[in-house]
């Protein structure tokens, strides 16, 4: 199969993946309406409840674990580097004058790159309506490459990156001619070989990370620091 011909990534839809594996519809509006009873969520953004589409919101829950499987990251609006296109403006007044208030404390959930480059690789735009619940304005851009999330695997642990480098040993362990090393090569040999090389990549994988300052993605998903 070609590359080509894979289905990219909508981060809204793997949003909705993840929301619907923890919650049905039912207990997600019991749990919405409970939730905006509470003081504390009617002092964020003076939304109007039942004027809100529920399929828009998600719990910063499910924003993490989403933002960890693909390596993006969910911050500030102030730390995006590109400008919001038209659309996503007039979304913005649409929802303020629907509501009869002033929106704040805009989000984006967007790969790394878009908070250090101008990219547009499928920023989605949020707004807080508190309790760790979030409303989604607008998205827009490309979608992510198909295979991302697997790209991504190897960042979201330190154990995931071992596995990565120990199958890239056991590959150059298998494609060195043993002979090369000792006239009658043994299951010690390619061993002691298969060590050598998980020794030697795992140097320079860790020399690189600390080099450029990279981390794992439970640790980057809503770091403003962090070069990722």
């Amino acid at each position: 199969m070609k590359l080509n011909v894979l289905p990219r990534t909508n981060v809204k839809l793997a949003l909705d993946k993840v929301r619907a594996n923890e919650l049905t519809d039912k207990e997600q509006e019991i749990a919405l309406k409970s939730l905006y009873q509470s003081f504390e969520i009617r002092t964020t953004n003076a939304f109007k409840f039942d004027l809100l589409d529920h399929k828009k919101i998600y719990h910063l829950d499910q924003i993490k674990k989403v933002s960890i499987n693909y390596r993006l990251r969910f911050l500030d609006l102030k730390y995006f580097k590109n400008k919001l296109p038209d659309a996503a403006h007039q979304d913005i007044q649409h929802l303020e004058a629907m509501h009869e208030t002033k929106l704040s404390g805009f989000k984006i959930m967007a790969p790394s790159a878009l908070f250090r480059l101008e990219k547009a690789d499928d920023p989605l735009l949020f707004a807080p309506l508190g309790n760790d619940y979030y409303y989604l304005i607008h998205k827009w851009g490309n979608d992510l490459h198909p295979l991302r999330r697997i790209m991504m695997w190897p960042f979201k642990n330190i154990w995931n990156l071992l596995a990565l480098v120990l199958a890239i040993s056991c590959i150059a362990t298998e494609i060195m001619p043993m002979n090369l090393f000792t006239k009658s090569p043994d299951a010690t040999t390619y061993w002691m070989l298969l060590f050598f090389n998980f020794k030697a990549i795992a140097s320079i994988v860790l020399f690189y990370g600390f080099a450029s300052g990279k981390n794992f993605n439970p640790a980057i998903w809503n770091n403003k620091y962090n070069k990722a």
